[in-house]
């Protein structure tokens, strides 16, 4: 049984498409993620699917009920917005019982709804504070414990965390997490943050310029782009121009062998591609002997540290390109890595694709669409 169901809506505002041919489908129960650069269209389908925006055509179904033409309070969704929206002039307690009290449900009920809830969201001891009184993590508790109350059969996130400091934000989707893991209510969040989709998503719905780019499972979107774009935007990655002759890729004088089962119809003749290559992927070596005969050769030009492991720049001379590698602590200790030292480096997975265009106007698109190297 499908919590939500999105079938080929579209929205224009003027001469922008705003949300082109989209459709997805959320289980029952599931955790999905909208996510994508600003201005892609994640929150316009997210207010669609509220019933807070009309599709132009197309058709949105919830726990199988076709809901396309029903005003947004009959939908019965629970709606957590960025900026909070609570009643400045109410105290946690009653902006919590504010909806049970709009649908005239009995007093002792409200009451009880409301003190599990409070328990719920870890607000015990503010229940007679009010907005202006709580920390914005805690604001945000509040707000996700008044759309839960009348217990709604979908809960819509719209960038929940956004204005929220970083370690804030990673607590508060953790948690999220956790509290979705205990009520599993049928769930979408919206993000343009990556790292945020990839922790806490059942399912990931990458969105870009209105189109569904590709939907899956983090590991599978992470691990098994389907477009350069998702392979760009998701996680950092290395941009790297080669050329396809026959059946290998060639970067400068070094061959690369073309993976089993490519990503893209490997092109006929000698044709430019760019390779996507994770930092985590790009493998280095002190020693010459330990190295591949598709290794590159290069110098340490600097050495970030990042706590649990190293981020490694890499100058690989003649050929032009600049590499980033993740460096494992013990492995970076063990190797006793410089700036200056000459490595070699190779990689273990890449992704390729078609880029007839070149480098230049692959980074200059990607840049565009909001992945920032």
């Amino acid at each position: 049984m499908s919590g939500i169901q999105v079938e080929h809506i579209n929205k224009t505002f003027g001469n922008f498409i705003a949300v082109n041919d989209v459709s997805f489908t959320v289980n029952k129960g599931e955790l999905a993620v909208l996510v994508g650069p600003s201005g892609s269209g994640k929150s316009t389908i997210l207010r669609i699917i509220a019933g807070l925006e009309k599709p132009e055509s197309g058709n949105i179904f919830l726990t199988d009920e076709d809901v396309t033409h029903y005003q947004a309070q009959k939908r019965n969704i629970g709606f957590v917005f960025q900026h909070y929206a609570l009643f400045k002039h109410m105290t946690v307690k009653k902006n919590i019982a504010f909806g049970m009290k709009i649908r005239r449900m009995l007093n002792h009920v409200i009451e009880k709804k409301v003190s599990q809830l409070i328990d719920l969201v870890k607000l015990q001891g503010y229940e007679r504070h009010y907005p202006s009184q709580l920390s914005g993590g805690q604001r945000q508790r509040v707000a996700l414990a008044r759309a839960l109350a009348p217990e709604p059969r979908i809960l819509l996130l719209d960038e929940p965390f956004g204005s929220l400091d970083a370690k804030v934000r990673d607590n508060l989707a953790n948690w999220l997490r956790e509290l979705h893991n205990q009520i599993a209510i049928t769930t979408i969040l919206v993000t343009h943050d990556q790292k945020e989709a990839i922790e806490i998503a059942d399912k990931i719905i990458v969105i870009n310029r209105g189109k569904v780019e590709q939907i899956g499972t983090a590991r599978e979107v992470y691990e098994q782009p389907e477009t350069k774009f998702v392979s760009s935007f998701i996680g950092q990655t290395n941009v790297i121009t080669g050329s396809v002759k026959g059946d290998h890729i060639y970067l400068g004088d070094t061959i690369i062998p073309i993976p089993i089962s490519p990503p893209s119809p490997l092109p006929s003749g000698s044709e430019p591609v760019v390779l996507l290559v994770r930092p985590e992927d790009v493998i280095i070596s002190k020693n010459k002997e330990t190295s591949t005969s598709s290794s590159l050769k290069g110098t340490i030009k600097h050495i970030h540290y990042r706590g649990n492991f190293y981020k490694i720049d890499i100058n690989i001379g003649a050929n032009g390109i600049y590499l980033e590698s993740s460096v494992g602590k013990q492995d970076f200790l063990d190797q006793d890595l410089e700036v200056g030292d000459e490595i070699y480096t190779w990689f273990r997975d890449f992704q390729f694709f078609k880029a007839p265009e070149g480098e230049k106007e692959i980074r200059r698109k990607m840049s565009q669409l909001g992945y920032i190297e």
